[in-house]
């Protein structure tokens, strides 16, 4: 009787583990992400710098994704520098860590609108704006 209920309770294991295993396999590679940054100023004059402290929050973590990003001056005028390297326009550059800090250097009296996209090796795009405005008094007039 006991050799009969350690059969019949192998046979329910063994039943249980076989229609618990899936053949699809759950593994995620591509995760959403953000984009921040840490506080910037509103306003910038003619001549000033600032670092744009950037950081690219993950939803989940695969290790083989990789980030990259290009800009676009709509508005204003300005130099934006990497590691005193200057970027290109519309030319993705690729980010080596989730943080990294970018120099901008305005080079006008008007308003400043940077525009980031930020795409992963999966193409999730993520949008980022950056505005200044003209750091002009009513003296400077």
């Amino acid at each position: 009787m006991k050799r009969f209920a350690s059969y019949i309770l192998y046979t329910l294991l063994l039943s249980a583990i076989a229609c618990a295993c899936s053949d699809n396999l759950d593994i995620h590679q591509s995760y959403g992400y953000s984009v921040e940054t840490l506080p910037l100023p509103k306003s910038l004059k003619n001549g000033e710098t600032v670092a744009l402290e950037f950081s690219i929050v993950r939803e989940g973590y695969y290790s083989e994704t990789s980030y990259k990003f290009r800009y676009f001056q709509s508005e204003g005028a300005g130099i934006l520098t990497y590691k005193a390297k200057v970027i290109p326009m519309n030319r993705f550059q690729d980010i080596a860590s989730d943080d990294f800090v970018l120099i901008y250097q305005c080079v006008g009296e008007e308003q400043q609108q940077l525009d980031f996209v930020f795409e992963d090796s999966f193409g999730r795009r993520v949008e980022y704006t950056i505005e200044f405005s003209s750091g002009r008094t009513k003296e400077d007039e």
